[in-house]
């Protein structure tokens, strides 16, 4: 499946997979998830969302700072979990986050979402700390980008 930057065609989708996709957390956190609560039309329009197939099955949102690139959020409809939407969509940030000079890839997690924790330990991310931001118990990992 092929990943392209999403427009503002494929605003409805996106915000489908985020709801789907995140829904079964609120009741861990007590609240939604941050990416619930995100613009992306915004996003879209700012060129920082990459979608993934045909229907559309995933949606990547990459920020860029000054010394890293943000993973801010990844989700994949539900159907196509276990297909490897969410790792073609990781690999890409990474790929991305390279081809634009940066050297590291961050992301981060709540607390709560212990799969996604096990899921980054497993494939190469490394733990940079635990803090509350914004309202929400986080765990944020980095990633080195070797050239």
């Amino acid at each position: 499946m092929k990943i392209r930057p999403a427009d503002a065609a494929d605003l409805p989708a996106v915000q489908r997979i985020v709801n789907d996709a995140y829904t079964k957390y609120i009741a861990r956190i007590g609240k939604p998830p941050g990416p619930m609560n995100d613009d992306y039309a915004a996003l879209i329009r700012a060129h920082q969302v990459w979608v993934m197939g045909d229907p559309v099955a995933g949606a990547i949102v990459l920020l860029p700072e000054p010394d890293h690139l943000l993973l801010d959020n990844v989700a994949v409809d539900p159907a196509a979990q276990g297909q490897g939407v969410g790792r073609a969509l990781i690999e890409f940030a990474e790929a991305e986050a390279r081809r634009r000079g940066f050297g590291e890839l961050r992301l981060y997690t709540h607390e709560t979402m212990v799969e996604n924790i096990a899921l980054y330990a497993r494939t190469g991310w490394a733990e940079t700390g635990r803090a509350e931001q914004n309202g929400f118990a986080r765990v944020f990992f980095s990633k080195p980008l070797p050239t």
